[in-house]
């Protein structure tokens, strides 16, 4: 069976798509990372890939708003073929800054009416320390996940606000949570300790926290003395459903 190719795309300020690149390859796909200036100049094209993932950084240092630029990069030159990958089912990821982009293209949530964004931290300072992530089932990338799991955050604007985050909590749309207990272990104060959400296919998957930085045991400063597992397992299911 062949390994599915991920197409991760790069701008300015982009620094942690090699961590994802080292995810997929571990879950069993082969990732690309693509500049963005070649997905403009149509080098690269999302038919050839079957999943997308956009990573983490500071996309053109967050000018704007985070994620904002990277945002209407995608929308702007990759519209079509972006919407093309959704309507063809093919598994989408963003981490972090790619969050936060694929809110601003308006993938994320995906509800018609529901405007979201990710606000500054509550906190009013950028926030740096591991997590413990609590799965729902109602995404492919989440749906195998048994136990919670832990990674790491490091943001300045990560409180998810949603103009309807009731509606998005009755459809399921809500699939990764912090652990309760308000802060630190919720690092942003996102209402509802929202970390991830999915839209309505449950093959968007966008998450604040950094599931790439726990695919290896060794990575986890706890190695098991907490509750809170490796994070492969997440990628491994966003491989087998493209």
């Amino acid at each position: 069976m062949s390994r599915p190719k991920v197409l991760i795309p790069i701008a300015l300020g982009t620094n942690r798509d090699a961590d994802l690149a080292d995810a997929f390859r571990l879950a069993g796909a082969d990732p690309e990372t693509v500049p963005i200036a070649d997905l403009r100049n149509g080098v690269r094209q999302m038919a050839d890939y079957q999943i997308l993932a956009v990573p983490g950084g500071f996309s053109y240092g967050d000018a704007l708003g985070a994620g904002r630029l990277l945002g209407l990069d995608l929308i702007g030159w990759f519209g079509d073929q972006l919407r093309d990958a959704v309507a063809a089912g093919k598994p989408i990821f963003g981490v972090c800054n790619g969050f936060q982009a694929l809110v601003r293209t308006g993938l994320l949530p995906g509800d018609s009416g529901t405007a979201s964004t990710l606000a500054e931290n509550e906190s009013e300072r950028f926030e740096c320390r591991w997590v413990t992530l609590n799965p729902s089932p109602a995404s492919v990338w989440t749906a195998e996940l048994t136990e919670p799991l832990r990674c790491p955050v490091a943001h300045g604007e990560g409180q998810f606000v949603s103009g309807n985050l009731q509606g998005l909590t009755e459809r399921d749309g809500v699939v990764l949570r912090y652990s309760s207990g308000g802060y630190p272990n919720n690092p942003n104060g996102s209402a509802g300790d929202v970390a991830g959400v999915t839209d309505a296919t449950g093959m968007i998957l966008g998450l604040m926290p950094h599931p790439e930085n726990h695919v290896h045991s060794w990575q986890d400063p706890l190695r098991g003395r907490t509750p809170g597992g490796n994070c492969l397992p997440l990628f491994q299911a966003g491989v087998r459903a493209a």
